[in-house]
C-alpha cells in the first residue's frame, strides 16, 4: 500500500457508516484538522434502537433516491468507520461487491472484534486494505456478564426472586466462587479479563489456548495453561467454563459431544464467543441431563434465536440477545481507537496501528 504524504493537499475522506453520537463525530473531525474530510449523513442511516446500535431495526430500507446518495458518498471514501451495509433490502436491489461501491477504500475501522469471517465473505481477505477492529473494548462488559451468570447460579438468584414474589421467607445456604475452578477457552483480551476477575474472587484459573509456550503461559496470568489437546483434561476439572475464543475454522464445534462428555458433571457454561463454537444439540441434551447444570448464552448458531428453540423454555438457561458486549461506553472506546490510528494512517505508519486484523488468521 502506498503511503500518504503529510504535505498532500487532498484530504483523506472518512465515511461514518453506522449511527454515531455527535460528540464522537466531532472528535473524529478534530483528529487531523485540514487533512481529513469526514462524511456523516445521519439521515441516510438507520435509527439507533439503543446506545451503540450499529445495525438499526430489521426491515429498515432507504428510498431509491437515498440509496443513490449513500452509494455516491461511499464512492468517495478512502476510510470507513464500520463495515457499511452497501445495499439494504430494497425491492429489486442486488448486493454489489464492496470494492465496486468503495473503489478508493484503504482502511476499515470495525465496530466489532470478531470480523475475520465477515472480511473473508466480503472478498477482502486477500487485499491490502487495512482493517482495525474494536478488539479489547468489549473485554470488561463481557467479563462482567460471565460473572453475572456465575453469580446467578452460585447465589441462586432465581430462587430469591421466586421467594420474593411469593412473600416467602425461607433461609437457605448458597455456594461461592472462592476455591472453585474456572476454565477460560480462548485467553485473548476478553479471556484474560475473565481470568483476572476469577483471581479476584479467589478462583483457581485455567486457560485453554490455541498455542502454548513458556513465555506466553506466564504472561497470561492463569494458574495453569493447556493447549487445545488438553481441552478435555481442563473441562474435566472445571466447575465453570467461559468460552471466549474467536471464530475460526479450528474453533467450529470445538465444544462438541465428546468435549461435553468430558466435562465435570454439573458444570456451569458461559458462551460469549460465537454460537458455532458449540454443538448446540449436544449442549441441549447435556442441559436436560444435568451434565451442564446452568448455561449463560449470549451467542447462538442461528441469530435471532428461533422461537422454536428449546433453549427459550429451559429453566437452567439464561439467554442474552447477543448484547452482553454492548455497553454505554462502546462508541467512546471505538472512537478512542479510531482517533489514535488516524494520524498513524496519514503518516503511513501502518504497522503501528492497532488492533490490526490478521486477515489470514481471522483475528
Amino acid at each position: 500500500m502506498s503511503t500518504l504524504s503529510e504535505s498532500s493537499t487532498t484530504p483523506v475522506v472518512i465515511g461514518i457508516t453506522s449511527p454515531l453520537e455527535p460528540e464522537h463525530v466531532e472528535r473524529i473531525r478534530n483528529a487531523a484538522p485540514g487533512r481529513i474530510d469526514v462524511r456523516y449523513a445521519p439521515d441516510l442511516l438507520p435509527p439507533a434502537r439503543y446506545v451503540a446500535d450499529h445495525e438499526g431495526p430489521d426491515g429498515w430500507t432507504r428510498s431509491p433516491r437515498d440509496q443513490a446518495r449513500w452509494e455516491a458518498m461511499l464512492a468517495e471514501c478512502d476510510v470507513v468507520w464500520d463495515i457499511p451495509e452497501v445495499v439494504w433490502d430494497t425491492p429489486g436491489a442486488t448486493t454489489k461487491p464492496v470494492l465496486e461501491i468503495l473503489p478508493k477504500l484503504r482502511w476499515i475501522q470495525t465496530t466489532s472484534a470478531g470480523v475475520g469471517p465477515m472480511i473473508t465473505n466480503l472478498g477482502l481477505a486477500d487485499t491490502d486494505i487495512l482493517v482495525t477492529t474494536s478488539s479489547g473494548i468489549h473485554a470488561k462488559p463481557l467479563a462482567e456478564f460471565a460473572f453475572a451468570v456465575m453469580l446467578t447460579w452460585v447465589k441462586e438468584l432465581p430462587r430469591l426472586r421466586d421467594d420474593q414474589r411469593a412473600h416467602r421467607w425461607e433461609r437457605y445456604c448458597a455456594g461461592e466462587l472462592d476455591g472453585r475452578t474456572l476454565t477460560v477457552v480462548g485467553p485473548g483480551r476478553i479471556g484474560r479479563e475473565v481470568g483476572r476477575l476469577g483471581k479476584a474472587f479467589g478462583m483457581r484459573t485455567i486457560a485453554v489456548a490455541s498455542r502454548v509456550d513458556p513465555e506466553r503461559s506466564q504472561s497470561l496470568g492463569f494458574d495453569q495453561v493447556f493447549d487445545r489437546s488438553g481441552l478435555h483434561a481442563a473441562l474435566g476439572q472445571s466447575d465453570f467454563v467461559v468460552l471466549s475464543t474467536p471464530h475460526t475454522p479450528d474453533t467450529e464445534n470445538l465444544i462438541d459431544a465428546a468435549a461435553i462428555a468430558a466435562m465435570k458433571p454439573g458444570i456451569v457454561l458461559v458462551n460469549i464467543a460465537r454460537g458455532i463454537v458449540i454443538d448446540e444439540d449436544a449442549m441441549i441434551e447435556a442441559l436436560r441431563s444435568g451434565q451442564i447444570a446452568f448455561a449463560g448464552l449470549d451467542v447462538f448458531r442461528t441469530e435471532p434465536l428461533p422461537t422454536e428453540s428449546p433453549l427459550w423454555e429451559m429453566p437452567n438457561v439464561l439467554i442474552a440477545p447477543h448484547s452482553a458486549s454492548t455497553a454505554w461506553s462502546e462508541n467512546q472506546r471505538i472512537t478512542d481507537i479510531f482517533v489514535r490510528n488516524i494520524p498513524l494512517f496519514l503518516e503511513g505508519r501502518y504497522d503501528e496501528m492497532s488492533p490490526l486484523l490478521d486477515k489470514q488468521r481471522g483475528y
